[in-house]
């Protein structure tokens, strides 16, 4: 019996030892199995590098002078103040004019338009054009000056007010052969709303619809419009104009602001002798401000022309409250306003002659970064001035008349700088730059002002790359 276990148990510690060792065998040969390469096999997708055929570059015009109820039987009527003189070239094709149906219909002659360039051959034509415009009558007075503009799907109007004395216009013009729907949000101090007047208005093709601001929301002192579009991108512009007591105080046409971001930059600020003597009167130049969605604090330096920092102020921002900063103290000048926060912001500066008789004023928007070379269109105006502010690095500018009659103009701008640079009126300009500067077109003078900043051409159409 003996015997008998002792064989039992050789012979089961035998299948546990033969079995362990093939189990470990098995581990082994997973692990080296894992560790090991693998064969691989890669198959690359069939991709095909494809250049968009340029598009046509179009550019929609503000138009005239706009009255509001000059008709004492048509409260809402709109009549042409003053026709506006454009200047407008294109380094390809030729531009061609399309005129804008305006709805409701404007009694006078003049009407807006917009210029369209085909492609060069297999590039996108650029093209730069701006209009003036001054008007001196009993419920109108003053100089304007905007840019002829491409529409967007998206944009910013900072500017104008509702209260008494104040006669603002939206106008939204769809060059394309696409009828638009865009849609008017209002931010005031209760915060962003999409009033009734605001909401699913139709743009036809070709045409341009004019909406009062007050029918956003009346007795609103500092608003903020976001433009949104579907359908066909529009072009929108304000028109703002204040009367002081039966006294006309101003008139601007002001045109968008293309996005909130972190850091807006706003050339072109002019300071006359009357805004400083006006000062005790109250605030000439005012900084308005929105952070949408988002609280944050804004930091605002204000720079004169030789680059120095002569004011430096902070202000909390509540999301979707405009908010105005008063700048003030500033010198007789030319100044460019800086901007930041943590948190997109969208912001212009408000700037008056004065208070009395013969007063004008003029809303600055923020320029965007130049780096490609980009036309300017400088219409008449008195003083016309560049300013050129550098984007971080020293900058080697040049200004080449490709129509009328200026001379070509070189400038070199420092990393952080501010260069001046008088231009002449009726000329249009290619701004060409060795590394990336912001600029604006501004005019000043005893009773007018107005300025627009520069937008950077339209890029080529780069090359897509496409997976059948």
């Amino acid at each position: 019996m003996t015997r008998r276990r002792a064989l039992v148990w050789a012979a089961t510690s035998t299948r546990l030892v033969v079995g362990t060792a093939l189990a470990a065998g098995v581990v082994l040969a997973v692990g080296v199995g894992v560790a090991a390469p693998w064969p691989t096999h890669e198959t690359q997708p069939v991709s095909l590098s494809v250049t968009p055929a340029p598009a046509d570059t179009v550019l929609a015009c503000t138009g005239p002078l706009l009255a509001l109820g000059r008709d004492a039987s048509d409260a809402g009527g709109l009549t042409s103040a003053a026709s506006s003189q454009t200047v407008s070239a294109s380094d390809g094709s030729p531009l061609d004019t399309v005129a804008l149906t305006a709805s409701p219909a404007i009694s006078g002659d003049a009407s807006a338009s917009a210029l369209v360039a085909a492609p060069d051959g297999d590039r996108r034509s650029d093209a730069a054009a701006a209009a003036s415009a001054s008007v001196e009558a009993d419920d109108l007075r003053g100089y304007t000056v905007s840019a002829c503009r491409q529409p967007l799907i998206e944009s910013w109007l900072v500017g104008g007010a509702t209260t008494t004395g104040a006669a603002d216009l939206v106008i939204l013009s769809n060059p394309s052969d696409v009828a638009a729907t865009v849609q008017l949000s209002l931010y005031s101090p209760t915060g962003m709303s999409v009033p009734a007047g605001g909401a699913g208005l139709r743009v036809d093709p070709r045409t341009q619809r004019i909406v009062p601001l007050a029918s956003l929301g009346v007795g609103e002192e500092a608003p903020i419009v976001r433009v949104t579009a579907s359908g066909a991108p529009v072009s929108a512009v304000l028109q703002s104009s204040l009367t002081r007591t039966l006294l006309p105080g101003g008139v601007e046409q002001t045109g968008p602001v293309v996005a909130a971001e972190t850091t807006q930059v706003l050339p072109g600020v002019q300071v006359l002798q009357s805004a400083v003597d006006a000062g005790p009167s109250g605030a000439t130049t005012v900084l308005r401000v929105l952070s949408p969605g988002t609280a944050t604090t804004v930091t605002v330096t204000v720079r004169d022309e030789r680059g120095d920092e002569v004011l430096r102020q902070e202000a909390p921002l509540e999301a979707d409250l405009p908010t105005e900063v008063e700048l003030a103290g500033l010198a007789v000048g030319r100044y460019t306003v800086t901007a930041a926060a943590d948190a997109p912001i969208t912001a212009a500066v408000w700037q008056t002659t004065g208070f009395g008789e013969g007063a004008d004023f003029a809303w600055y928007t923020p320029a965007p970064l130049l780096a490609a070379p980009t036309l300017v269109a400088v219409p008449a105006g008195p003083s016309p001035t560049i300013f050129l502010v550098g984007g971080g690095e020293a900058a080697d500018v040049t200004l080449e008349p490709v129509q009328g009659p200026g001379d070509a103009i070189d400038a070199n701008v420092s990393a952080a700088g501010v260069t001046v640079v008088a231009a002449t009126a009726g000329t249009v300009y290619r701004l060409q730059t060795d590394a990336p500067v912001r600029a604006s077109v501004s005019y000043a003078s005893a009773g007018q002002l107005g300025g627009f900043p520069i937008w950077p051409a339209d890029a080529a159409a780069a090359a897509l790359t496409v997976y059948p």
